[in-house]
């Protein structure tokens, strides 16, 4: 075992908060068995990181540019139009990484699906739940160029189990991989505790404009017809928090993971995204759900069709949701955790080969 701490750089990919904040149970990991996390990302992502560790490094690296269209059927189309972007991006997070692990002294990589972020150096982790990435009738080729980026890891960690039952379905598993995959179990942030039911309804938005702002407009409507009481988080990182009561809803602009799992924990049921991070908390807590998944985001449609199929958690299209859909919530069984111990310093053993 090395004597001084090992700097391991921990880089999220920013699109919406999600695969930031299933970053914090490895982060506070590395923190507690010895490591020096270094965080690396940009936009909101480094902002609510830099919220929950406001004592460790963080670097910022080049965005993605990553934008939603208005309308969800233009969305791939959105993707490759910003693709050069993106490609450039890649490029300069290589050159930064190149750089940090000379001047850094790091030990060991964890992207959670930041494309440039590897060295040849030190043991190199990729993040994801997609080793296949639907894009409707592009996904083969889709899957296979992300295939091919994941090869170029020491180890390719997916959030879910290896065997059915599974969170993921096709997204996370493959029939011949080619590479080492490491199913870790699903990573959530939060603890389920017993606490008194203070509200009816958990509305949590969160993903990359416009769509956001789009759900946001609609839901407020909707829930204008809601007999109940409702918290509704925009998922909007600003410097300060804000909340304001307006009837039977109060609104906050974002929640710190402690606030976030203690107004899970007081609500009967929760209005979301179907995207996968949100997914591995509702199933952790067991909490029941109504999804509406981003229009056009295969992945997120994938898991709304999945569970719907599976009697787990019903779904409607954003355009089409009316708050009367919740009644629905009672037919299906909601999502539960399967048992699952991490054996965090097994895992890290990778990070400490000379």
């Amino acid at each position: 075992m090395k004597t001084t701490h090992p700097k391991i750089l921990v880089a999220p990919l920013n699109w919406g908060l999600g695969h930031a904040t299933r970053c914090i149970p490895i982060i506070e990991a590395l923190i507690e068995q010895g490591y020096d996390p270094i965080i690396a990302s940009d936009g909101v992502a480094l902002h609510i990181l830099q919220k929950e560790f406001p004592q460790l490094t963080f670097l910022e690296l080049p965005s993605y540019q990553i934008e939603y269209a208005k309308k969800g059927a233009f969305f791939k189309w959105k993707l490759i139009k910003n693709s050069p972007k993106m490609m450039e991006a890649i490029y300069q997070e290589r050159k930064l990484v190149k750089k940090w692990v000379k001047e850094y002294g790091i030990s060991g990589i964890i992207s959670d699906n930041r494309l440039g972020i590897y060295s040849k150096k030190v043991p190199s982790v990729f993040i994801t739940h997609q080793l296949n990435v639907l894009t409707g009738n592009t996904s083969w080729i889709t899957s296979k160029l992300h295939q091919y980026i994941i090869k170029k890891y020491n180890e390719c960690w997916v959030p879910d189990a290896a065997e059915i039952p599974n969170l993921t379905g096709k997204l996370g598993h493959l029939e011949n991989p080619h590479f080492k995959i490491n199913y870790i179990g699903p990573l959530s942030r939060f603890t389920k505790k017993e606490l008194p039911k203070k509200y009816d309804l958990l509305i949590i938005l969160s993903g990359p404009e416009p769509q956001r702002s789009i759900l946001e407009l609609h839901l407020r409507e909707e829930i204008k017809r809601y007999k109940g009481k409702v918290v509704f988080v925009r998922g909007v990182i600003e410097p300060e928090q804000k909340s304001e009561q307006i009837e039977h809803v109060t609104f906050y602009n974002f929640m710190t993971s402690v606030e976030l799992e203690h107004t899970f924990n007081e609500s009967e049921i929760v209005l979301c995204r179907s995207g996968y991070t949100t997914v591995m908390d509702l199933a952790k807590l067991g909490k029941k759900a109504f999804f509406i998944p981003t229009p056009g985001q295969f992945e997120q449609e994938y898991l709304a069709k999945k569970y719907k199929k599976e009697g787990i958690v019903p779904y409607a299209k954003q355009e089409k949701f009316v708050i009367e859909n919740l009644f629905e919530i009672d037919l299906y069984r909601g999502l539960n955790t399967f048992k699952y111990d991490l054996d965090w310093k097994k895992l890290f053993l990778l990070f400490e080969r000379e």
